[in-house]
């Protein structure tokens, strides 16, 4: 299955909305203060829950049975990371530089695209795979978060000592 989707998060929204054709498809959903994201996709409910300091994982829930059904572990460079689905390993990685654009792969074969910008984005897919496709969007999120945290910290360490 081809299919075309995009996706709006407003600035400063915990919400990031899919569509395809005007339609919503689902979300993914962030909780202040939790590490829990909830994400929904075609009627199918999973929960991205983190633990770890220096080495996180993140493991991946069917929110209708509330059973783990696989794990995301990222890299310390946060421009890879591997999604392990049963015993399905897909890897996640950036396509170019400027972090716009990542892909999902299987065994060297791209199954989705993803492009964006601050606000919104794109997908391009070949699967049908709906935890799949969230998990492409959540590890871009996470690595969006985790690099405006070491930016809250560098920046006043940079003032103070200037």
């Amino acid at each position: 299955m081809k299919a075309n989707i995009y996706w709006k998060k407003p600035l400063f929204s915990n919400t990031l909305t899919l569509y395809s054709k005007d339609q919503p498809l689902g979300y993914i959903k962030e909780k202040t203060f939790s590490s829990s994201v909830y994400g929904q996709l075609n009627g199918k409910q999973y929960i991205f829950k983190t633990r770890g300091f220096f080495s996180q994982k993140t493991k991946i829930i069917d929110g209708s049975s509330n059973k783990s059904i696989g794990e995301i572990s990222y890299n310390s460079w946060m421009s890879k990371a591997n999604i392990l689905l049963g015993n399905k390993l897909v890897k996640w990685k950036y396509n170019n530089m400027w972090h716009t654009k990542w892909i999902v792969q299987h065994t060297e074969e791209t199954i989705i695209k993803y492009a964006s910008s601050s606000t919104r984005g794109t997908i391009v897919t070949n699967t049908d795979d709906e935890v799949l496709l969230l998990s492409g969007l959540y590890i871009k999120n996470y690595y969006m978060q985790w690099i405006a945290v070491l930016i809250a910290i560098m920046v006043p360490l940079l003032i103070t000592n200037s």
